[in-house]
């Protein structure tokens, strides 16, 4: 498993930086966009609720890696606030023009009851965490990798929350077609 996980890593590498495809048992999804207001005249994926901390042209590419029944996924982003810490999670469902509407955080272990408190579900070994701290000029990147994979239609979302670990205010949110794993 490692050995197939080092080569998805590699994969992923070569996709974040632009390169070619991936071949094999390895499925990949890259998506990438440059975030606006719900309310934009051009419609984007990735939606800023808060143009402060998440302001209208930043941009943002997710990669995921999904082989057999592991799952690496990836996250840059460019335009940020300079030197601030964020929260990033996989949440259930797509973005839309309100910041609740990507549901709550994707589960590997669904918690039973909702909204999930539950530090034996809210955590970085049961969910997909991406926080990161921006650099000087803005730019982030995380990358969380996981024994287990998403289960079909269940994870749509990636979304940028005020603080990092368990959740937070919901600064922005990009809608992501992730692919299931095979298991």
């Amino acid at each position: 498993m490692v050995a197939g996980m080092v080569a998805a890593l590699s994969a992923a590498a070569v996709l974040m930086t632009g390169g070619g495809s991936v071949a094999g048992d390895v499925e990949v999804v890259r998506a990438e966009a440059d975030f606006a207001p719900p309310s934009a005249f051009i419609a984007s994926d990735a939606k800023t609720y808060d143009t402060k901390l998440v302001p209208a042209g930043a941009h943002i590419r997710v990669v995921q890696v999904a082989r057999d029944a592991s799952n690496l996924v990836t996250l840059q982003v460019d335009g940020l606030k300079a030197n601030r810490a964020y929260g990033v999670h996989v949440h259930q469902k797509p973005c839309g023009p309100q910041p609740e509407d990507a549901g709550g955080h994707y589960q590997h272990r669904e918690d039973p009851v909702q909204p999930s408190t539950n530090p034996a579900y809210v955590n970085p070994r049961n969910e997909v965490w991406l926080d990161f701290t921006t650099d000087g000029r803005g730019r982030g990147y995380a990358a969380a990798m996981h024994d287990w994979g998403f289960r079909p239609g269940e994870a749509a979302s990636v979304v940028l929350h005020r603080e990092q670990g368990g959740a937070g205010d919901r600064l922005a949110c990009f809608s992501v077609p992730f692919a299931p794993t095979r298991a």
